[in-house]
């Protein structure tokens, strides 16, 4: 599909828009043009705001007068057109965004919530299951949020390192086998950049909320290296205000009793055993290495050691799964009864081995699969906390957050909503800096790839001094 753009900037709105519908198709974004090829969707702003679709022989429009808000009359237009062509409704309607929540939550805090219900529906075309949905993860969050002060941040240190690279991962970690030869120059790297962040914190007087390792996989270090960098946190950072310390320990193929007693021996108040699935063929397909065996044995190590909290993270629409063995992980996972559970649906991400065409068949399931997961996780005492979606998702759904009362991970409240700054530290780890007056965030992008991190990281350390004068703006 060719999208034109005639005269305005919404060109990533249209474009995202425009995915959501053609999911495994190409929409090839043009500014510069003589003649429209076929097939196409022309947008333009010019005495009014006006979109033509035009495929299968078939052309057709829509337009309506210049208004205060153009992109949001363009993007109806332009669902309306999408919607009766290919006779599909979306469940987020015209929503592409991270973080529909927090819309949702500044549109109720402004005028209330029933106002936000309707502009939800009328002016979003989000539908009301969608609706009802942002309105229940708001108020179950609401608590959290509430602790978020002008001085309060977060700590994310991030471990870029997994076992295996699976099928459909965009992130920046490595496998050990091709990587392992760089912790041993990494992790002391890690260690001057926590210590010179906690220094930064001290001197600007904020308060710890909540600290999160991730990755990549953190339980790839050794059991002595975990206890090195945890030893160093505490010893850096003031944890009297820290309500949640998780690490991450994702891929049981890596969790071992000297791990796991290394994390229980400091603050460590949750971790992560992720499944994924609890199909041995489809653990394949996706290119993880352990069976599911190996998931339930390292549960049980956790729960063995004393571990009370623990999270499991699912993935709707994964390769090969169908919604009967996606059906059959959930139940299992309500056998063992963690604390708390993230369902993920896919999202095919350019950089990622899965393309859109590989997943196409499983698109048609994802649904089915979301709709089981809620019914059968709130059965069992679940509740949604966290929300957030990205591009390319399967049938353009959402990633969620259930947990039983008592056990939201306040980390995942405050990074998807972002109610303070995060300090993050490690390789592809991004500072985000808030202004509690304005909703202002800034970023610090720390180097993408472990072997950039080491080689450029003077570089990186001169980029964390805009922390203190972002204080000095911001946040007085």
């Amino acid at each position: 599909m060719n999208l034109y753009i005639d005269n305005h900037k919404f060109h990533y709105e249209m474009e995202n828009l425009c995915r959501a519908f053609l999911f495994d198709e190409d929409v090839a974004v043009i500014h510069e043009y003589d003649t429209l090829i076929e097939p196409y969707i022309l947008t333009s702003v010019h005495d009014g705001v006006r979109v033509v679709l035009c495929a299968d022989g078939d052309s057709k429009e829509l337009s309506a007068p210049l208004c205060n808000d153009n992109e949001l009359c363009m993007a109806q237009l332009m669902y309306r057109l999408l919607s009766e062509k290919y006779r599909r409704e979306l469940p987020w309607g015209i929503l592409t965004g991270v973080r529909p929540v927090k819309l949702f939550s500044r549109l109720a805090d402004k005028d209330g919530e029933e106002s936000a219900r309707r502009y939800f529906s009328d002016s979003l075309y989000v539908s009301d299951e969608k609706t009802d949905l942002a309105a229940q993860v708001r108020r179950n969050q609401s608590a959290i949020i509430a602790r978020s002060g002008k001085r309060s941040f977060s700590l994310y240190v991030s471990i870029p390192f997994c076992p295996t690279r699976c099928n459909y991962c965009s992130f920046v970690s490595q496998s050990i086998e091709k990587a392992k030869k760089l912790i041993g120059e990494y992790l002391p790297l890690l260690h001057d950049e926590i210590r010179h962040t906690a220094q930064l914190a001290r001197e600007l007087g904020l308060r710890l909320e909540s600290v999160y390792i991730g990755g990549g996989t953190p339980t790839t270090l050794s059991a002595e290296q975990l206890d090195e960098l945890l030893t160093g946190i505490e010893a850096d950072f003031d944890m009297t205000s820290c309500a949640e310390f998780t690490v991450e320990a994702g891929r049981p193929d890596t969790v071992t009793r000297e791990k796991l007693l290394a994390l229980k021996r400091h603050k460590v108040t949750r971790i992560s055993i992720n499944p994924q699935t609890f199909n041995d063929g489809v653990l394949e397909q996706i290119g993880r290495k352990h069976t599911s065996q190996q998931t339930l044995d390292a549960f049980a190590l956790a729960r063995e050691l004393g571990f009370d909290n623990i999270n499991m993270d699912l993935i709707a629409g994964l390769t090969t799964d169908t919604p009967e063995s996606f059906y059959r992980t959930i139940d299992v996972v309500r056998g063992l009864d963690p604390e708390s559970v993230t369902v993920h649906t896919l999202a095919v991400k350019r950089s990622a081995r899965l393309s859109a065409h590989d997943a196409v068949r499983e698109q048609e399931y994802t649904a089915l699969m979301l709709d089981y997961a809620a019914k059968e996780l709130s059965a069992g005492g679940y509740e949604p906390y966290y929300l957030y979606r990205q591009s390319k998702m399967l049938s353009n759904l959402e990633n969620i957050g259930w947990a039983k009362p008592g056990f939201y991970s306040p980390y995942n409240v405050y990074i998807m909503e972002e109610t303070h700054s995060v300090l993050a530290c490690g390789a592809g780890a991004v500072t985000k800096l808030r202004d509690a007056s304005s909703d202002w965030i800034e970023r610090i992008f720390n180097f993408k790839y472990p072997y950039e991190y080491i080689s450029r990281f003077d570089e990186l350390i001169e980029r964390k001094a805009r922390i203190k004068s972002f204080y000095g703006e911001y946040n007085k």
